[in-house]
Protein backbone atom coordinates (compact mmCIF):
# COMPACT_ATOMS: atom_id res chain seq x y z
CA UNK A 1 0.00 0.00 0.00
CA UNK A 2 1.37 3.39 -0.95
CA UNK A 3 1.10 6.03 1.74
CA UNK A 4 0.59 9.54 0.36
CA UNK A 5 2.61 12.31 1.98
CA UNK A 6 0.01 14.66 3.41
CA UNK A 7 2.59 17.39 3.88
CA UNK A 8 2.36 17.96 0.13
CA UNK A 9 -1.33 17.26 -0.42
CA UNK A 10 -2.79 19.24 2.48
CA UNK A 11 -0.75 22.34 1.75
CA UNK A 12 -1.27 26.04 2.27
CA UNK A 13 -3.31 26.40 -0.90
CA UNK A 14 -6.06 24.09 0.38
CA UNK A 15 -9.21 26.24 0.70
CA UNK A 16 -10.70 26.78 4.13
CA UNK A 17 -14.09 25.29 3.35
CA UNK A 18 -17.34 26.30 4.96
CA UNK A 19 -15.87 28.70 7.51
CA UNK A 20 -17.09 32.26 7.87
CA UNK A 21 -17.56 34.94 10.47
CA UNK A 22 -20.86 33.33 11.39
CA UNK A 23 -18.98 30.27 12.58
CA UNK A 24 -17.72 32.25 15.54
CA UNK A 25 -14.23 33.28 16.49
CA UNK A 26 -11.22 32.18 18.46
CA UNK A 27 -9.50 34.11 21.21
CA UNK A 28 -6.04 35.52 20.70
CA UNK A 29 -4.30 32.62 22.43
CA UNK A 30 -4.61 30.67 19.18
CA UNK A 31 -2.53 33.27 17.39
CA UNK A 32 0.34 32.44 19.78
CA UNK A 33 0.81 28.98 18.26
CA UNK A 34 4.10 28.76 16.42
CA UNK A 35 3.22 26.15 13.82
CA UNK A 36 6.88 26.05 12.75
CA UNK A 37 8.01 24.84 16.19
CA UNK A 38 9.92 21.54 15.79
CA UNK A 39 7.70 19.71 18.30
CA UNK A 40 4.71 20.41 16.03
CA UNK A 41 6.41 19.12 12.89
CA UNK A 42 4.63 15.76 13.02
CA UNK A 43 1.31 17.64 12.87
CA UNK A 44 2.26 19.43 9.64
CA UNK A 45 0.51 16.71 7.68
CA UNK A 46 -2.61 18.48 8.96
CA UNK A 47 -1.82 21.83 7.33
CA UNK A 48 -5.51 22.49 6.94
CA UNK A 49 -5.74 22.93 10.72
CA UNK A 50 -2.97 25.51 11.02
CA UNK A 51 -4.34 27.45 8.04
CA UNK A 52 -7.85 27.47 9.43
CA UNK A 53 -6.70 28.46 12.91
CA UNK A 54 -4.63 31.30 11.48
CA UNK A 55 -7.71 32.56 9.67
CA UNK A 56 -10.06 32.21 12.61
CA UNK A 57 -7.70 33.56 15.27
CA UNK A 58 -7.56 36.92 13.53
CA UNK A 59 -4.05 36.50 12.12
CA UNK A 60 -5.27 36.58 8.52
CA UNK A 61 -8.81 37.86 8.83
CA UNK A 62 -10.74 40.67 10.40
CA UNK A 63 -13.72 40.50 12.66
CA UNK A 64 -12.62 37.68 14.96
CA UNK A 65 -11.23 39.70 17.86
CA UNK A 66 -14.39 39.96 19.91
CA UNK A 67 -15.82 36.50 20.42
CA UNK A 68 -18.33 37.66 22.99
CA UNK A 69 -19.63 40.34 20.68
CA UNK A 70 -20.11 37.95 17.78
CA UNK A 71 -22.08 35.58 20.01
CA UNK A 72 -24.31 38.36 21.22
CA UNK A 73 -24.93 39.38 17.62
CA UNK A 74 -26.33 35.91 17.04
CA UNK A 75 -28.80 36.40 19.86
CA UNK A 76 -27.26 34.30 22.62
CA UNK A 77 -27.93 35.47 26.14
CA UNK A 78 -25.30 36.26 28.75
CA UNK A 79 -25.93 33.08 30.75
CA UNK A 80 -24.96 30.76 27.90
CA UNK A 81 -21.38 29.56 27.46
CA UNK A 82 -19.54 31.63 24.87
CA UNK A 83 -18.26 28.63 22.94
CA UNK A 84 -21.45 27.73 21.13
CA UNK A 85 -20.23 27.67 17.56
CA UNK A 86 -18.07 24.56 17.67
CA UNK A 87 -15.35 26.21 15.59
CA UNK A 88 -12.62 23.75 16.57
CA UNK A 89 -14.89 20.73 16.06
CA UNK A 90 -15.70 21.98 12.57
CA UNK A 91 -12.03 22.50 11.69
CA UNK A 92 -11.06 19.06 13.01
CA UNK A 93 -13.87 17.31 11.13
CA UNK A 94 -12.84 18.93 7.86
CA UNK A 95 -9.20 17.91 8.47
CA UNK A 96 -10.34 14.38 9.34
CA UNK A 97 -12.27 14.11 6.07
CA UNK A 98 -9.40 15.53 4.03
CA UNK A 99 -6.90 13.10 5.55
CA UNK A 100 -9.18 10.13 4.85
CA UNK A 101 -9.76 11.34 1.31
CA UNK A 102 -6.06 11.79 0.52
CA UNK A 103 -5.07 8.48 2.09
CA UNK A 104 -7.99 6.83 0.31
CA UNK A 105 -8.95 5.19 3.57
CA UNK A 106 -12.06 4.94 5.69
CA UNK A 107 -12.58 7.35 8.54
CA UNK A 108 -11.06 6.07 11.81
CA UNK A 109 -13.27 4.46 14.42
CA UNK A 110 -13.39 3.72 18.11
CA UNK A 111 -12.18 0.34 19.35
CA UNK A 112 -15.25 -1.76 20.19
CA UNK A 113 -15.69 -2.98 23.73
CA UNK A 114 -17.63 -6.01 24.92
CA UNK A 115 -20.81 -3.93 25.00
CA UNK A 116 -20.25 -1.36 22.26
CA UNK A 117 -19.57 -1.61 18.55
CA UNK A 118 -17.02 0.47 16.63
CA UNK A 119 -18.20 3.98 15.78
CA UNK A 120 -16.81 6.40 13.22
CA UNK A 121 -15.01 9.30 14.89
CA UNK A 122 -16.58 12.72 14.75
CA UNK A 123 -15.87 15.93 16.66
CA UNK A 124 -18.87 17.58 18.29
CA UNK A 125 -19.59 20.44 20.65
CA UNK A 126 -18.88 19.91 24.33
CA UNK A 127 -22.59 20.65 24.82
CA UNK A 128 -23.41 17.33 23.12
CA UNK A 129 -22.04 15.46 26.16
CA UNK A 130 -25.05 14.54 28.33
CA UNK A 131 -24.86 15.80 31.88
CA UNK A 132 -23.48 13.13 34.19
CA UNK A 133 -22.09 10.91 31.42
CA UNK A 134 -18.38 10.15 31.43
CA UNK A 135 -16.40 11.68 28.55
CA UNK A 136 -14.79 8.34 27.66
CA UNK A 137 -18.11 6.49 27.75
CA UNK A 138 -19.71 8.99 25.41
CA UNK A 139 -16.88 8.55 22.88
CA UNK A 140 -17.07 4.76 23.10
CA UNK A 141 -20.83 4.57 22.63
CA UNK A 142 -21.19 7.26 19.93
CA UNK A 143 -17.82 7.93 18.29
CA UNK A 144 -18.41 11.60 19.07
CA UNK A 145 -15.52 13.47 20.69
CA UNK A 146 -16.75 16.45 22.78
CA UNK A 147 -14.65 19.45 21.82
CA UNK A 148 -14.37 22.94 23.26
CA UNK A 149 -13.06 26.00 21.46
CA UNK A 150 -9.78 26.10 23.35
CA UNK A 151 -6.13 25.22 22.77
CA UNK A 152 -6.31 22.06 24.87
CA UNK A 153 -9.02 20.50 22.73
CA UNK A 154 -7.45 21.70 19.48
CA UNK A 155 -4.30 19.75 20.30
CA UNK A 156 -6.31 16.80 21.61
CA UNK A 157 -8.15 16.63 18.30
CA UNK A 158 -4.91 16.96 16.35
CA UNK A 159 -3.51 13.94 18.19
CA UNK A 160 -6.71 11.98 17.50
CA UNK A 161 -6.14 12.75 13.81
CA UNK A 162 -2.47 11.77 13.91
CA UNK A 163 -2.68 8.67 16.14
CA UNK A 164 -6.31 7.48 15.88
CA UNK A 165 -5.64 3.81 16.69
CA UNK A 166 -3.69 4.68 19.82
CA UNK A 167 -6.24 7.21 21.06
CA UNK A 168 -9.05 4.71 20.46
CA UNK A 169 -7.11 2.05 22.37
CA UNK A 170 -6.57 4.37 25.33
CA UNK A 171 -10.28 5.17 25.39
CA UNK A 172 -11.01 1.43 25.24
CA UNK A 173 -8.91 0.80 28.36
CA UNK A 174 -10.60 3.70 30.13
CA UNK A 175 -13.93 2.05 29.40
CA UNK A 176 -12.75 -1.37 30.52
CA UNK A 177 -11.55 0.05 33.83
CA UNK A 178 -14.75 2.03 34.35
CA UNK A 179 -16.77 -1.14 33.70
CA UNK A 180 -14.60 -3.08 36.15
CA UNK A 181 -14.16 -0.55 38.94
CA UNK A 182 -16.68 2.20 38.29
CA UNK A 183 -15.85 5.89 38.66
CA UNK A 184 -14.49 6.74 42.07
CA UNK A 185 -12.21 9.20 43.80
CA UNK A 186 -9.19 7.29 42.50
CA UNK A 187 -8.66 6.40 38.85
CA UNK A 188 -6.47 3.39 39.61
CA UNK A 189 -3.10 2.50 38.10
CA UNK A 190 -4.33 1.76 34.58
CA UNK A 191 -6.30 4.96 34.13
CA UNK A 192 -3.58 6.98 35.84
CA UNK A 193 -1.05 5.65 33.34
CA UNK A 194 -3.38 6.38 30.44
CA UNK A 195 -4.02 9.91 31.65
CA UNK A 196 -0.35 10.75 32.18
CA UNK A 197 0.61 9.50 28.71
CA UNK A 198 -2.45 10.99 27.01
CA UNK A 199 -1.86 14.42 28.52
CA UNK A 200 1.93 14.53 28.75
CA UNK A 201 3.33 11.68 26.68
CA UNK A 202 6.12 11.55 24.14
CA UNK A 203 7.44 8.77 21.94
CA UNK A 204 11.16 8.22 21.41
CA UNK A 205 11.72 6.27 18.21
CA UNK A 206 15.14 4.79 17.60
CA UNK A 207 17.01 2.26 15.50
CA UNK A 208 19.80 2.27 18.12
CA UNK A 209 18.44 0.53 21.25
CA UNK A 210 21.19 1.88 23.52
CA UNK A 211 19.79 5.42 23.09
CA UNK A 212 16.39 4.37 24.42
CA UNK A 213 18.02 2.36 27.19
CA UNK A 214 20.10 5.41 28.18
CA UNK A 215 16.98 7.58 28.33
CA UNK A 216 15.20 5.09 30.60
CA UNK A 217 18.34 4.99 32.75
CA UNK A 218 18.41 8.83 33.12
CA UNK A 219 21.74 8.84 31.29
CA UNK A 220 21.31 12.21 29.60
CA UNK A 221 24.86 12.33 28.26
CA UNK A 222 24.47 9.06 26.36
CA UNK A 223 20.92 9.64 25.18
CA UNK A 224 20.90 13.36 24.33
CA UNK A 225 24.48 14.63 24.14
CA UNK A 226 26.91 11.98 22.93
CA UNK A 227 24.38 10.65 20.39
CA UNK A 228 23.40 14.12 19.16
CA UNK A 229 24.50 13.49 15.57
CA UNK A 230 22.14 10.52 15.40
CA UNK A 231 19.03 12.63 16.05
CA UNK A 232 16.56 13.56 13.36
CA UNK A 233 15.95 17.24 12.67
CA UNK A 234 12.13 17.57 12.44
CA UNK A 235 12.46 20.36 9.89
CA UNK A 236 15.02 18.56 7.72
CA UNK A 237 14.23 14.85 7.71
CA UNK A 238 17.30 12.71 7.14
CA UNK A 239 17.20 9.03 6.22
CA UNK A 240 20.54 8.60 8.00
CA UNK A 241 19.03 9.64 11.33
CA UNK A 242 18.61 7.03 14.03
CA UNK A 243 16.46 8.71 16.68
CA UNK A 244 13.49 11.07 16.87
CA UNK A 245 10.88 12.21 19.40
CA UNK A 246 7.21 12.85 18.66
CA UNK A 247 4.93 14.42 21.24
CA UNK A 248 1.70 12.58 22.01
CA UNK A 249 0.41 14.53 25.01
CA UNK A 250 -1.97 17.30 24.06
CA UNK A 251 -1.57 19.13 27.39
CA UNK A 252 2.19 19.15 26.82
CA UNK A 253 1.66 20.69 23.37
CA UNK A 254 -0.49 23.35 24.99
CA UNK A 255 2.21 24.12 27.57
CA UNK A 256 4.79 24.42 24.80
CA UNK A 257 2.97 27.48 23.50
CA UNK A 258 5.22 29.17 26.06
CA UNK A 259 8.26 26.86 26.29
CA UNK A 260 9.98 26.44 29.67
CA UNK A 261 13.12 24.46 30.31
CA UNK A 262 11.64 22.36 33.19
CA UNK A 263 8.83 20.95 31.02
CA UNK A 264 9.18 17.18 31.22
CA UNK A 265 7.36 14.58 29.10
CA UNK A 266 6.53 11.02 30.14
CA UNK A 267 7.85 8.89 27.33
CA UNK A 268 7.88 5.43 25.86
CA UNK A 269 10.59 3.98 23.61
CA UNK A 270 9.73 2.38 20.28
CA UNK A 271 12.54 0.45 18.57
CA UNK A 272 12.41 0.49 14.77
CA UNK A 273 14.59 -0.59 11.87
CA UNK A 274 16.67 1.99 10.04
CA UNK A 275 14.12 1.90 7.20
CA UNK A 276 11.75 3.94 9.36
CA UNK A 277 13.80 7.05 8.79
CA UNK A 278 13.48 6.68 5.02
CA UNK A 279 9.70 7.07 5.25
CA UNK A 280 7.82 10.29 4.57
CA UNK A 281 6.49 12.11 7.61
CA UNK A 282 2.91 10.93 7.12
CA UNK A 283 4.07 7.33 6.53
CA UNK A 284 6.04 7.50 9.78
CA UNK A 285 2.90 8.57 11.65
CA UNK A 286 0.77 5.78 10.17
CA UNK A 287 3.42 3.22 11.10
CA UNK A 288 3.94 4.66 14.57
CA UNK A 289 0.23 4.76 15.33
CA UNK A 290 0.08 0.98 15.05
CA UNK A 291 3.33 0.48 16.96
CA UNK A 292 2.33 2.80 19.83
CA UNK A 293 -1.07 1.12 20.08
CA UNK A 294 0.62 -2.29 20.34
CA UNK A 295 3.05 -1.00 22.95
CA UNK A 296 0.33 0.59 25.09
CA UNK A 297 -1.90 -2.47 24.76
CA UNK A 298 0.88 -4.62 26.22
CA UNK A 299 1.77 -2.06 28.90
CA UNK A 300 -1.80 -1.48 30.08
CA UNK A 301 -2.46 -5.23 30.24
CA UNK A 302 0.11 -5.63 33.00
CA UNK A 303 -1.26 -6.03 36.52
CA UNK A 304 1.46 -3.81 37.96
CA UNK A 305 1.26 -1.00 35.40
CA UNK A 306 2.08 2.42 36.81
CA UNK A 307 2.93 5.87 35.39
CA UNK A 308 6.46 5.30 36.69
CA UNK A 309 6.96 2.99 33.71
CA UNK A 310 6.91 6.09 31.52
CA UNK A 311 10.43 7.52 31.23
CA UNK A 312 10.89 11.22 32.10
CA UNK A 313 12.21 13.30 29.19
CA UNK A 314 12.98 17.04 29.58
CA UNK A 315 11.41 17.97 26.28
CA UNK A 316 13.52 21.03 25.43
CA UNK A 317 16.59 18.83 25.81
CA UNK A 318 15.65 16.92 22.65
CA UNK A 319 18.28 17.76 20.01
CA UNK A 320 16.95 20.25 17.42
CA UNK A 321 13.94 21.13 19.60
CA UNK A 322 15.48 24.17 21.28
CA UNK A 323 18.35 26.37 20.08
CA UNK A 324 19.87 26.69 23.56
CA UNK A 325 20.54 22.97 23.83
CA UNK A 326 23.24 23.29 21.16
CA UNK A 327 25.41 24.50 24.06
CA UNK A 328 26.28 21.39 26.06
CA UNK A 329 26.10 23.37 29.31
CA UNK A 330 22.33 23.30 28.80
CA UNK A 331 22.35 19.72 30.13
CA UNK A 332 24.29 20.58 33.30
CA UNK A 333 21.20 21.90 35.08
CA UNK A 334 20.57 19.35 37.88
CA UNK A 335 17.08 20.71 38.53
CA UNK A 336 15.97 19.63 35.03
CA UNK A 337 18.34 16.79 34.18
CA UNK A 338 18.13 14.81 37.40
CA UNK A 339 19.93 11.60 38.27
CA UNK A 340 16.64 9.77 38.78
CA UNK A 341 16.51 6.03 39.27
CA UNK A 342 19.60 4.91 37.35
CA UNK A 343 20.41 1.24 37.33
CA UNK A 344 23.26 0.21 39.58
CA UNK A 345 26.23 -1.30 37.79
CA UNK A 346 27.00 -4.86 38.74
Amino acid sequence: MTVIDLSTTLHSDVPIKSLSTRDGSLDKSFAEIDWQAPWLAHLHQLDYISNAIAQLSGANAEGFDNAEGSHKAEGSNGDEPKSRFNVIAKVLNEALNQKSEHLQSQLPTTKPTQNTQAHTLNFVSQHALPEGEAYESFIATTGNIPTRDNLHDLFNGSIWLTFPKTKALLNYYHMAEIAHQGIGASRGRVRDTITVFDENGAVLVTSEPFIGEALIDFNWQASLVESRNSWDNPQQLNRQSQTAVYIFGHALLEQLIRPRKPLCAHSIVIDVSQDFFSLSLSARMVYLDSKIAQYMDKLLSQDNVTPRQLAPLPILGVPHFWAENADMSFYEDPYVFRHGRRKSKK
